[in-house]
């Protein structure tokens, strides 16, 4: 297939698109780079800078593309600063994505694959997380995601875009060649990876009083890799709807720094802070429905495959990307 890939100069979009090159895809990436890196770009695709404020723009672009599919990677994806910066959320996650449904839909576009987040449900009624939980967020993140995910359903029913939704849990690790590379880095994994490589003193554990068997917060980690195999699947015709993507285990905190550790073998240091604003005590998946119907299978759902990929990716890279 010919896929449109927003954000494919990001963490999780870079290696979507590596993956789709793997697998015989056709790719143009368009990224505005404010959040990616232009080095994380696969020499394979047809690239486009993007400038989405600009009028028709988006359109513009897809337009050249002509694909048979879009992949809606790009967007921002920080709890923290959404909670301090709602406009910057609501204008990029919705207002922008938006125009690239909309290009879709004038385009004559068959599919749309949208990267959504578990932050839709906000704290969940129950563990493992259903598709079919109460989405309540806590944050402004989740909120554009999920006023996005109603959208999608809007567009399905009046013009016919067949859309899949992934809910992501919290994606980790690396493939070969692209990694983890954010200019304000606020995941567990690479800040904790940053002390065992020397470049922090030491990290941090926001919240230490939650209601969990060790008191810090508790999450799923699910592989890139994995990550990526799902929206391949997902391309596939009439496979449609909402997915939740994790590995069905969850981690503390303070159990993903022991595993940096031992996957390291170097003592990483930890200090208490308050709590962040917006962050659920606990978030683990039911992935069942993707295994189920998509055919999904997660090659890596150990937490030490996960974080051992991601070490040797951060140990030849230890300055991330260099643009």
């Amino acid at each position: 297939m010919n896929v449109f890939v927003t954000g494919g100069a990001g963490y999780i979009g870079s290696i979507c698109t590596e993956e789709l090159l793997n697998a015989g895809h056709q790719v143009t990436v368009y990224d505005n780079l404010t959040e990616g890196h232009r080095s994380a770009v696969d020499g394979r695709v047809r690239f486009i800078f993007g400038r989405p404020e600009e009028k028709d723009d988006i359109l513009q672009a897809v337009q050249g593309a002509r694909p048979d599919a879009i992949m809606h990677f790009a967007a921002n994806a920080q709890v923290g600063e959404s909670m301090t910066n709602p406009k910057k959320y609501f204008h990029n996650n919705v207002v922008n994505g938006l125009k690239l449904l909309d290009a879709a839909v004038e385009c004559g576009v068959k599919k749309f694959v949208f990267s959504s987040t578990c932050a839709t449900y906000g704290p969940p009624d129950r563990v493992p997380m259903t598709e079919d939980l109460p989405q309540r967020p806590i944050n402004p993140y989740g909120e554009s995601k999920l006023m996005f995910e109603k959208v999608l359903q809007w567009y399905q029913t009046i013009y016919g875009l067949e859309f899949i939704a992934f809910r992501y849990f919290n994606a980790a690790g690396a493939s070969e060649k692209f990694g983890e590379h954010h200019r304000v880095e606020t995941h567990l994994i690479p800040n904790v990876l940053m002390v065992a490589l020397g470049q922090k003193p030491q990290c941090e554990i926001y919240g230490t009083d939650y209601p969990t068997p060790d008191g810090t917060c508790i999450r799923d980690y699910i592989h890139i890799l994995d990550l990526a195999q799902a929206h391949i699947l997902g391309l596939e015709p009439g496979k449609q709807g909402f997915y939740n993507l994790g590995n069905g285990d969850g981690y503390s905190v303070r159990e993903v720094i022991g595993m940096c550790e031992k996957v390291t073998g170097k003592t990483i240091p930890a200090v208490s802070k308050p709590r962040r604003p917006g962050d659920p005590p606990k978030l683990v998946a039911a992935a069942g429905k993707a295994i189920r119907e998509l055919g999904w299978k997660p090659r890596f759902p150990k937490l030490e495959d996960i974080v051992a990929t991601a070490w040797a990716w951060h140990k030849l890279h230890p300055n991330g990307y260099p643009d």
